[in-house]
C-alpha cells in the first residue's frame, strides 16, 4: 500500500505579516516525502509600470523589481505539482514511498541565481559555500523550466555533487557540452527543421528581405548561422542583423537604438529568436510603442517572456509565433478545476495566486486582513484559461520530467540491489541515478516515447499561431499553419492564410523584398557589393523570353520563334518567301510574262518578215537566236518565283547563266558580223571567206561551252541549295536558295560581264561605220544598259536579304532582258512597222530616204 504522507507532514510554519510574507515569496514553497525533486521556475516577473520603469528603473539600473507573481508562468509548477501528485496516487510507481517537492523561483540574475542554488544545496539552512547541509539526502534531481540561462548559471555548482539536472525548455546546443555539463540532461529533442521551417514561411509568402533580432551568445548565433544557411539555399537575404545583450535587464531610452534601426529598414518582416534577453528588449521597446508597422515572426514561447501577456499582444498583434505542438495531458484539467490553496498550505506561491485573483484566502493560509474564500472558487472560474495552447508543450515537458525521473527512481529500487536500498536508510548517493535516467523509456499518457538518449530521434512538430489582440484586453491564438519535422526527408510546411490577421498598417499580405519583383519578360541583374535579394531589372535580350517574376535568366526563344515585344512568350516566326501571291512576286511575274509575249511577237514579226532587207541584213539567223535567248531569259526569271526548292534552286541557277551566255554570245557574234561586213569591202580574201563560211555562227556554241564547263565544275563542287534562314530576320524564316559556292557563281557572273565588255567594246568601235542598217549602236547602247543594270546589282545584291534579294535579282535579268530587247529590236520593229518603205530595195536607192536615215 502506498504511504499516506498528506497527513503525516507537520504544519508549515506561515507568515504573521506582509513583510514576512514578502519575505517568504522569495525562498520557496516545500513539502517533505520519501524523495524530493526541485523544481526552478521563473514564478516572479518584472512589475510593468511605464511611469516606474522610466522613472525607479532609469534612476537605478542596477535595481529590479520581480515582485510580481507571474500566474501564466505558474502553470508549470501546477503541471509539476499535478506530476508529482499522480506518482504517489500510483500503486505501481515507487510503491510505500512518497515523492516530495521544493520550489524556487529561478531569479533572472547572477546573485539571485547562486543564492537559489545555495538554498537548494542547504535545505533551508543559512547556505555556506563548499558545503551541503542535506543530511538525509532526499534531494533526487533538480527540474528547470524554461530558461537555460539559469542552468548555465546553476550548472557548475551543481555539478561538484553530481545532481541530476533536468532542463525543460526549449533545446540549447550550448546546455549540451558534456564536459561542462555532465549531470544536465534536456527533454526537447534538437530540432534541426525550424530554421529551415522559418525560410520555407518566407517562401511561401515572398518573403525575401528580412531583420533579425537575436540574442548576443552563442544559442544566438547558432541560430543565426543555421538561418543564413537555409536562406542562401531558398533566395532570402538579411537586411539587418541586431544582437541583443543577454545580461541586460534594465533598458534606458538610449538602448532602444536597436529598434529604430530595424523600423528604418526596408524589411516589413522581423524574425525574433527569443529568449529573455530580446524578449526584455522587445518589452521596453513596445512600452515606447516603437514595435509597430512590422510583422513580426518568432520562436518564442511566451513563457520564457515573463511579462504582461496583454501588452505583448498589444503591441504584437497579427504576429506569427512557431510553438511546438503538444497534446492535451489527461486528468490537467480536472487538477486545475480542483486545485486551491488549501490542498496545498506549503505551496505559499499559490496562496499569493489566490490572493491576487480572488482577493481571498483559505483557512491555514495567510489571510492578513482579507476574506475567506467560497469553497466554490477555481481556476475555472477566471475568464482567461490558466494554461493556453502555447505553454502546453512546455508543461507537458515538466510533467513526463517528472514521471522519467520517477520510473528511473523505481527501476533503480527494483533492480539496484543494496546500493539502492539504501534509499531507505537515507544514505543514497544521487549520482547512480545518471546510469537509470540515460537508459530509462517511457511512454508518456499521449503515446509517447520519452527518453533522455542524446541520440533520439523525434519527429518534431511546430504549430504556426496568429496572435490576435481585441479591445477590453480580449487576446486570442489562431492556429493558421503547422510545421512537421520529416527526418532526412526534410520537413512540410502548410499555411492557411485567410485565417491570418495581419498586424496594424497591413491591409493585405505584406511585402518585405529589397527590391520590387521583375514582371514577366525582365530578368534580374544584382547590384554591385549588395546582397543577392537586390538587384535591377532589365529587359529580356532580343531572342530571350520569361514568363515568371524574378527570373534570373530569360530562355531563348528556339530558332523556328520569336519573342514578342513583351518578351514573355515565343511567336511562330513567319516563313517567307517570293511568292506568286505576293505583290512584289505577282508584278515581276506579271513583267515577265508579258516581256515574254512581247518578244515571242517580236520573234513572230522577224520570221514573218524574214526576207526583208533590215532582217536579213544583221544575220537573221542570229536575230533569232537572240529573241529566243531573250524569251527564255524572260521565263527563267519565273523560277526564282515560289517556294524554293532542290530543283528550281538548281535550275534557276544554271539556266540564269547558260541562257545569258547565249543571248550574249548572240550579240558579240552579232557585232562581230557588222565589223567583218565593213572589213570585206577591204582587199583581204580571209575576211570575206569568214563572213560566207558562217564561222561568226559558232561564237555561240563556243562561249556557252565555257560556261556550261563552269557551271558544271560549279555544280561538281558545291551546287545551290535550299537555306533556311531563320536568323536574319527576327520575325520570319527566309527560306532561299543558297549559292553554294559563292566563287563558282562570281566565276558565273565574271564570264557573263566579260562577254558583254567584249561587245560593247567591239560595237563601240563599230558605231560610226556607214551602213543603212548598221546596229553597232543599238548594240552599244544595249550592252551599256545591260552593263550598268549588273554593275549596280552585284553591291545592291550583297546588301539585301531574303525576297528582297531574289526580287533584286528577278529585276536585274527583267531589266537588262528587256535593255537588249529594247535597244536592238525596238528600232527594227519601228521601221518595219511605221517606215515599210524604209525596208524596201525601192526605198534603199532613194537619196530622200537616205538622208533621213
Amino acid at each position: 500500500m502506498k504511504k499516506q504522507k498528506q497527513q503525516e507532514l507537520p504544519t508549515p510554519m506561515l507568515p504573521k505579516n506582509i513583510s514576512e510574507y514578502e519575505h517568504i515569496t522569495q525562498h520557496s514553497g516545500y513539502r517533505d516525502g520519501d524523495l524530493v525533486l526541485g523544481g526552478f521556475f521563473p514564478i516572479y516577473k518584472l512589475t510593468h509600470n511605464s511611469e516606474l520603469h522610466r522613472k525607479f528603473f532609469m534612476s537605478h539600473p542596477k535595481e529590479s523589481a520581480y515582485d510580481w507573481l507571474d500566474d501564466r508562468a505558474y502553470s508549470y509548477v501546477l503541471g509539476f505539482l499535478f506530476a508529482i501528485e499522480e506518482i504517489n496516487r500510483s500503486p505501481h510507481l515507487l510503491p510505500n514511498m512518497s515523492l516530495g517537492f521544493r520550489l524556487y523561483n529561478a531569479y533572472p540574475n547572477d546573485v539571485s541565481t547562486l543564492k537559489s542554488t545555495l538554498d537548494w544545496l542547504s535545505e533551508g539552512e543559512p547556505p555556506i559555500p563548499n558545503y551541503t547541509c542535506q543530511k538525509h539526502m532526499k534531494s533526487m534531481a533538480v527540474t528547470v523550466a524554461l530558461s537555460s540561462e539559469f542552468s548555465m548559471q546553476t550548472g557548475a555548482l551543481l555539478e561538484l555533487y553530481r545532481t541530476p539536472k533536468i532542463f525543460c525548455g526549449s533545446f540549447d546546443p550550448l546546455l549540451g557540452n558534456k564536459d561542462q555539463f555532465s549531470s544536465l540532461y534536456q527533454m526537447a529533442p534538437s530540432h534541426t527543421c525550424l530554421a529551415s521551417g522559418m525560410v520555407s514561411l518566407l517562401v511561401h509568402f515572398q518573403w525575401t528581405w528580412v531583420s533579425t533580432l537575436v540574442p548576443e551568445d552563442a544559442k544566438g548565433e547558432r541560430f543565426i548561422w543555421d538561418l543564413r544557411r537555409e536562406m542562401a539555399l531558398k533566395g532570402v537575404c538579411m537586411a539587418l542583423t541586431e544582437k541583443i545583450s543577454v545580461t541586460k535587464e534594465i533598458y534606458k531610452p538610449e538602448d532602444l537604438i536597436f529598434i529604430l534601426r530595424i523600423l528604418d529598414s526596408s524589411a516589413n518582416v522581423v524574425i525574433v529568436y527569443g529568449d529573455r534577453s530580446t524578449s526584455n528588449a522587445l518589452f521596453f521597446a513596445a512600452d515606447y510603442h516603437l514595435t509597430r508597422h512590422k510583422l513580426w515572426i518568432t520562436t518564442s514561447q511566451r513563457e520564457e517572456i515573463g511579462l504582461p501577456l496583454s501588452l505583448f499582444l498589444n503591441t504584437f498583434h497579427g504576429s506569427l509565433v512557431f510553438t511546438q505542438q503538444s497534446s492535451e495531458i489527461p486528468g490537467l484539467k480536472h487538477f486545475l478545476r480542483t486545485v486551491n490553496p488549501s490542498k496545498y498550505p506549503e505551496d505559499i506561491f499559490l496562496s499569493k495566486l489566490w490572493l491576487n485573483h480572488f482577493n481571498c484566502c483559505f483557512p491555514e493560509t495567510f489571510c492578513g486582513e482579507n476574506s475567506e474564500c467560497p469553497p466554490n472558487t477555481s481556476l475555472a472560474s477566471l475568464p482567461k484559461p490558466f494554461v493556453d495552447m502555447a505553454r502546453m508543450k512546455s508543461i507537458q515537458y515538466l510533467y513526463d520530467t517528472v514521471h522519467l525521473v520517477a520510473q528511473a527512481l523505481h527501476e533503480m529500487i527494483v533492480i539496484g540491489g543494496e546500493e539502492a536500498g539504501s534509499l531507505r536508510d537515507d544514505r543514497f548517493p544521487v549520482w547512480l541515478l545518471h546510469q537509470f535516467l540515460k537508459h530509462t523509456l517511457l511512454e508518456n499518457s499521449t503515446g509517447e516515447h520519452v527518453s533522455l538518449d542524446e541520440n533520439r530521434h523525434e519527429m518534431s512538430r511546430y504549430d504556426i499561431l496568429n496572435y490576435l489582440d481585441f479591445p477590453e484586453g480580449f487576446e486570442f491564438h489562431v492556429k493558421v499553419g503547422e510545421l512537421v519535422s520529416q527526418g532526412l526527408h526534410g520537413h512540410s510546411l502548410t499555411i492557411r492564410e485567410k485565417l491570418i490577421e495581419w498586424p496594424i498598417g497591413f491591409e493585405e499580405i505584406p511585402h518585405s523584398v529589397c527590391t520590387k519583383s521583375c514582371g514577366l519578360g525582365f530578368m534580374k541583374i544584382p547590384q554591385e557589393r549588395q546582397p543577392s535579394c537586390c538587384f535591377d531589372c532589365i529587359l529580356c535580350p532580343e531572342r530571350g523570353i520569361t514568363n515568371q517574376t524574378d527570373s534570373d535568366q530569360c530562355t531563348e526563344c528556339p530558332q523556328s520563334q520569336y519573342p514578342n515585344m513583351e518578351r514573355t512568350r515565343c511567336l511562330p516566326k513567319i516563313v517567307t518567301f517570293l511568292a506568286y501571291q505576293d505583290p512584289l512576286g505577282m508584278a515581276l511575274a506579271s513583267t515577265s510574262l508579258c516581256f515574254s509575249v512581247i518578244t515571242a511577237i517580236v520573234l513572230w514579226v522577224f520570221v514573218k518578215y524574214r526576207d526583208s532587207p533590215i532582217v536579213k541584213a544583221n544575220n537573221h539567223t542570229l536575230s533569232y537566236v537572240l529573241l529566243l535567248s531573250l524569251l527564255l531569259c524572260f521565263l527563267c526569271s519565273l523560277l526564282f518565283i515560289g517556294r524554293p526548292n532542290a530543283v528550281t534552286c538548281i535550275l534557276s541557277n544554271i539556266s540564269f547563266a547558260v541562257i545569258f551566255t547565249v543571248a550574249l554570245s548572240t550579240v558579240l557574234a552579232k557585232t562581230i558580223t557588222v565589223v567583218l561586213a565593213f572589213m570585206i569591202l577591204r582587199p583581204a580574201r580571209i575576211m570575206r571567206q569568214l563572213l560566207v563560211s558562217g564561222v561568226v555562227n559558232l561564237v555561240v556554241p563556243i562561249c556557252s561551252l565555257i560556261q556550261l564547263i563552269i557551271c558544271g565544275i560549279w555544280l561538281g563542287t558545291s551546287p545551290p541549295f535550299i537555306n533556311i534562314d531563320s536568323s536574319s530576320e527576327p520575325r520570319s524564316i527566309i527560306i532561299e536558295c543558297n549559292k553554294g559556292s559563292v566563287s563558282a557563281f562570281y566565276c558565273v557572273l565574271g564570264y557573263l560581264g566579260f562577254l558583254a565588255l567584249g561587245a560593247f567594246s567591239l560595237a563601240y568601235l563599230a558605231r560610226n561605220l556607214p551602213d543603212t542598217f548598221n546596229e553597232a549602236k543599238f548594240l552599244t547602247f544595249s550592252m551599256l544598259v545591260f552593263c550598268s543594270v549588273w554593275v549596280t546589282f552585284l553591291p545592291v545584291y550583297n546588301s539585301t536579304q531574303g525576297k528582297v534579294m531574289v526580287a533584286l535579282e528577278i529585276f536585274s535579268i527583267l531589266a537588262s532582258s528587256m535593255g537588249l530587247l529594247g535597244c536592238i529590236f525596238a528600232p527594227k520593229c519601228y521601221v518595219i512597222f511605221l517606215r515599210p518603205h524604209g525596208n524596201t530595195s525601192k526605198g534603199l536607192k532613194s537619196k530622200t530616204y537616205l538622208r533621213r536615215i
